[in-house]
């Protein structure tokens, strides 16, 4: 099985795709941390995310999208523009008949950790142990790609 993995955004995004193995662990086959430019107006940035998630969905081809659910911080716009952006990223996936799975940052924290109130570094820390995570520097926003696709295998029969 092959879960695409999204930590939502409009500035940054969090992009993991990886592959659940009918036995072992589970292979991340790439992330990414796909970011605009706040330069662009809002509409161009969800033009780009939209053309970015229709590429990976052609691309890897993954059988189910992950995606976090929305956490409403205290800038209320901001949050208003990530569910925009989720919408963009769930409709190229329905439009191919892929299934959607969202998950809470505490189902999240929970099923990497096992502990649903675990910080960034812990996060981190364990997708590094559940997983080899490519060389390169990664974002923040890419471990929780990856992590939110974890979550995904770990409640997904394959």
């Amino acid at each position: 099985m092959i879960i695409l993995g999204i930590d939502p955004g409009y500035d940054r995004l969090g992009i993991a795709i990886i592959e659940k193995p009918l036995k072992g662990k589970e292979i991340v086959l790439y992330s990414d941390c796909f970011q605009t430019s706040s330069k662009d107006d809002i509409y161009e940035r969800f033009r780009q995310i939209g053309t970015e998630i229709v590429r990976i969905l052609e691309h890897f081809k993954p059988d189910t999208l992950a995606i976090e659910t929305l956490f409403m911080s205290t800038n209320q716009k901001t949050g208003m523009r990530v569910s925009e952006a989720r919408g963009i990223i769930i409709h190229e996936a329905i439009k191919k008949h892929i299934p959607v799975f969202e998950y809470s940052p505490g189902q999240i924290k929970m099923a990497v950790t096992g502990d649903g109130t675990s910080d960034k570094v812990r996060m981190i820390k364990m997708v590094h142990l559940l997983v080899s995570v490519p060389k390169k520097k990664a974002h923040d926003d890419e471990y929780d790609a990856i992590a939110v696709a974890l979550t995904c295998a770990a409640h997904t029969k394959t």
